[in-house]
């Protein structure tokens, strides 16, 4: 059995990059996080909070982490995302996704994934 919390399509407001005046600068950053998490707080007995991991503080911590910031690297966006997400202990593993648009002179998007396990997420754990 496995349980999961997913927060998709959430826009950021935060610069990522450098760029030169001939470069396609994205406009949009957006980030998807699949949190695997402990079954019992999805099936509950009883309809509370305190039975369910309440995502909202995390959520409040990446927004954090943007407020109108510039970062040189999507990679170390992540990074400090994950750093996040080891500070709660219901989380068992979790996988990201940031992606800019546009990347071309009218479309696409760029992304960088990262998944980390249960065994990977509790090293991080110990060693902040």
């Amino acid at each position: 059995m496995r349980a999961q919390v997913e927060l998709t399509d959430l826009d950021l407001n935060i610069e990522i990059g450098t760029y030169t005046d001939s470069d396609v600068v994205p406009d949009r950053h957006t980030i998807d996080l699949t949190l695997e998490i402990e079954p019992s707080l999805v099936l509950i007995d009883k309809d509370q909070m305190d039975r369910v991991f309440d995502y909202d503080p995390l959520i409040s911590k990446i927004q954090n982490l943007t407020g109108g910031r510039r970062y040189e690297t999507q990679e170390r966006f992540i990074t400090l995302v994950v750093e996040e997400c080891a500070k709660f202990r219901e989380i068992e593993s979790v996988q990201i996704l940031l992606r800019k648009s546009p990347v071309s002179r009218s479309s696409g998007e760029l992304g960088v994934r990262l998944q980390i396990n249960g065994p990977d997420l509790k090293k991080l754990r110990t060693n902040t």
